[in-house]
């Protein structure tokens, strides 16, 4: 059983690893589909507070895949899926750096390097959207997700203050009843 876990560690992240143009946030919404839709290792709102741990501890974005291999497999699963995670993607970026270092006057690959700018925006827009459909909190955490993104959007200040500041008024909101 253990072994069939790993494989299917390697085979999920090393896959994903292989679309996430945008870093490893543009891919969420297919490691959700995965883990919880297809393998139904856990439920989305375990899910959804295993991406947000990822989020705010320090550290590269691609914690989600080291938290998810632990939840399901432990320290070992940890390991093997934040390799999987981590090696096809960086050995594809540099096979893909040294053709971009010699064909760079190349207009197609111009072209194909600017095209890949909205799409790895739109995989990271998609991304917050399943993040926030998978917790569950209801309208009241969906008000608090829209002012956090709003505020973190139009200001200057550090994201941790909005970031801090909803996380208390989620907090009242269900010490009083309201989430």
């Amino acid at each position: 059983m253990e072994r069939g876990i790993f494989g299917q560690l390697v085979i999920t992240f090393g896959t994903i690893s292989l679309m996430a143009i945008g870093g490893a946030n543009a891919v969420v919404p297919e490691v959700h589909r995965q883990i919880v839709e297809i393998l139904g290792w856990m439920d989305a709102p375990t899910f959804a507070r295993l991406f947000a741990i990822a989020q705010t501890a320090p550290g590269p974005n691609v914690m989600l895949a080291s938290i998810v291999g632990w939840h399901v497999a432990g320290t070992s699963g940890l390991l093997v899926a934040t390799a999987a995670m981590l090696l096809p993607s960086s050995l594809l970026a540099l096979a893909c750096s040294r053709g971009l270092q010699r064909f760079s006057d190349n207009r197609i690959v111009r072209i194909v390097t600017l095209a890949l700018v909205p799409i790895a925006l739109g995989l990271m827009l998609a991304s917050g959207a399943v993040a926030m459909l998978a917790a569950d909190a209801g309208l009241f955490g969906f008000a608090i997700t829209a002012a956090t993104a709003a505020v973190t959007y139009r200001s200057k200040v550090n994201p941790l203050v909005p970031m801090a500041v909803g996380t208390a008024a989620y907090v009242a909101g269900w010490c009083v009843g309201l989430a």
